[in-house]
C-alpha cells in the first residue's frame, strides 16, 4: 500500500491502491471504471490523515452537506444532536436551499415519554457547534432502515428534496 504524507488538518477522499485492494465489482465494469480512477481505488469516505499515521473518517462523500460554500460533515452534526437528552436516533442529510445551495436536514427519533420541538433541537445544536452547521429543518420520525438494520439515508435525501427548496 502506498500512503501520502499530510499534516492532519487537511481532509480528502480515502483512496487504496496495492494487491490486497479488490480487482473490480463483479459484472459492472463502469462502477469499476469509476471506482478505480488513476489506479486508485475511491472509498466514497473523506477523512484526515493525523501526522502518526492514523486516519479518522469523517463522512461518506455522498453525505457532506455543502452550505455556502463550507463541507459540512452529517457525523458531526448527528453526533451533538445525539447528546441531547430526548433523540434516540438521528440521521442528517442535505435540504435544497435558495441562498446556500443546502443546508443540514436532521431526521429525528425520540425517546419514549420526551417531547420536544424543531426548534429545541435546532437550540441545542447552535449551543454546541458552529451556527453554519446546525440544521434548519427537523423532522421528527422513526428513520427507515434496510434489511440489516442500516439507516437508508438515500430514502431520507429523497424526502429532504421533496420537501423542496427552504427561501430566505
Amino acid at each position: 500500500m502506498e500512503s501520502v504524507k499530510c499534516d492532519g488538518t487537511s481532509t480528502g477522499e480515502i483512496m487504496f491502491r496495492g494487491n490486497t485492494v479488490m480487482s473490480g465489482y463483479l459484472k459492472d465494469p463502469k462502477a469499476t471504471e469509476d471506482a478505480f480512477v488513476g489506479g486508485w481505488f475511491r472509498s466514497g469516505d473523506i477523512g484526515i490523515k493525523h501526522p502518526d499515521g492514523y486516519i479518522e473518517v469523517k463522512d461518506r462523500l455522498k453525505d457532506i452537506v455543502i452550505s455556502g460554500g463550507e463541507n459540512i460533515s452529517t457525523i458531526e452534526v448527528e453526533s451533538v444532536i445525539y447528546r441531547h437528552q430526548a433523540v434516540l436516533e438521528v440521521a442528517v442529510v442535505a435540504r435544497p436551499d435558495d441562498h446556500w445551495g443546502q443546508t443540514p436536514c436532521a431526521f429525528v427519533k425520540l425517546k419514549d415519554g420526551f417531547h420536544v420541538n424543531a426548534q429545541e433541537i435546532i437550540q441545542h445544536c447552535r449551543d454546541h457547534m458552529p451556527h453554519f452547521m446546525s440544521p434548519r429543518t427537523v423532522i421528527f420520525q422513526d428513520l427507515p432502515r434496510n434489511s440489516t438494520g442500516k439507516v437508508e439515508k438515500f430514502v431520507l435525501r429523497d424526502k429532504a428534496k421533496s420537501l423542496g427548496s427552504l427561501s430566505h
